[in-house]
């Protein structure tokens, strides 16, 4: 399950994403509109910074801005950095792979085969649905 920091993340780029008008928004202006705690809006934004997503202006104007462009921002790179591997069992992660204790054999392993199948389908769905997929269905409304 996605963690409410990473859902709280995707929300703060979207409302980022469908102020293009403005240069920057405000850390309160993104937490009264997304109904996100402002404290845990400025952690993940800090994180969302280090990453490379946004940045920030001090001063007059200043505020949070983006730094990429809504089609090249995927849920599987706001996943990831916030809640780690995609795969729902730890034998078929890429980068957080570890053998399960109860596993006498990952070749002959059903489990694996089949969580691995579901890691790849939700890894391309994830990789597809850009900021830019959640923008064109608020333009729909």
């Amino acid at each position: 399950m996605m963690s409410k920091k990473c859902k709280y993340a995707i929300k703060a780029l979207i409302e980022l994403a469908k102020n293009p008008d403005q240069p920057s928004l405000s850390t309160a202006d993104i937490a009264k509109e997304q109904n996100i705690p402002r404290k845990f809006l400025e952690h993940i934004l800090t994180e969302l910074k280090q990453a490379g997503f946004v940045g920030s202006k001090k001063g007059f104007g200043g505020g949070i801005y983006l730094k990429k462009d809504p089609e090249k921002i995927t849920v599987a790179d706001i996943y990831r950095l916030f809640d780690g591997a995609i795969a729902l069992v730890p034998c078929v992660a890429y980068t957080y792979y570890e053998k399960c204790d109860d596993c006498t054999s990952e070749r002959t392993c059903t489990l694996k085969r089949e969580f691995a199948k579901i890691r790849e389908q939700t890894r391309d769905i994830m990789k597809e649905t850009t900021l830019q997929s959640f923008l064109d269905q608020v333009k729909k409304k």
